[in-house]
């Protein structure tokens, strides 16, 4: 399929908040409650319609462990839109926020579109983090927020159009550059973006949601 632009975009957490099983959930439309976990990064891409225009999402699934955070933070280059995750039922992924936030805004464009994400809110019975926490920590670092769940599939198409709408929207404006490449964002006609081969290895994780 032909595209009028490519947005990049990275998913950012604790390993286990459910990153891998929020880009199946957007890219293929599914859900697997025994997933593996990601080993460095992995890669999808979806395409949207936004005002008429076709726009290619390219995704890219980072690992949470710090092993391969330096791997992991090469990979932010050239993002413009990035989903912060954390899971509610855990309240340590939720306090590793501005560590995570403090990468992509040192490893990425300086005007990355970024949307603070409480995964498995499906789980209500067994929440660390209320809703209310946070919508504060997005509101007093000025990035938008909402909770998902990729389980019940709630908030995730939701969570990838509202970043993207909002870049297509710059694009429009004039307040991105279309040939800069540094942004990754594609003219009509041009050459898909293609990132480096990866090796991926895999090791088994349970309960993401």
């Amino acid at each position: 399929m032909k595209s009028d632009y490519l947005f990049k975009f990275i998913l950012i957490g604790d390993s286990g908040v459910g990153k891998s099983c929020i880009l199946n959930r957007f890219t293929n439309h599914g859900f697997e409650s025994v997933y593996d976990a990601t080993i460095g990064v992995e890669f999808n891409a979806r395409a949207i319609e936004i005002s008429e225009k076709t726009i290619k999402l390219q995704i890219w699934d980072t690992a949470g462990q710090e092993t391969f955070r330096s791997i992991t933070r090469s990979y932010f280059r050239g993002s413009m839109g990035a989903l912060l995750i954390y899971d509610i039922t855990q309240r340590e992924t939720f306090n590793h926020l501005n560590s995570w936030l403090e990468d992509i805004l040192e490893h990425s464009s300086p005007d990355i579109e970024i949307m603070v994400i409480g995964n498995k809110n499906d789980l209500t019975e067994l929440r660390q983090v209320e809703f209310e926490e946070g919508e504060k920590f997005a509101k007093e670092k000025g990035l938008t927020f909402l909770e998902t769940s990729a389980k019940d599939n709630i908030n995730i198409e939701e969570s990838f159009t509202k970043i993207a709408e909002n870049i297509f929207n710059q694009v429009e404006s004039g307040e991105i550059v279309l040939n800069s490449s540094i942004k990754q964002i594609q003219l009509k006609n041009h050459p898909i973006y293609d990132e480096n081969e990866i090796e991926k290895e895999k090791v088994k994780k349970k309960g993401c949601c």
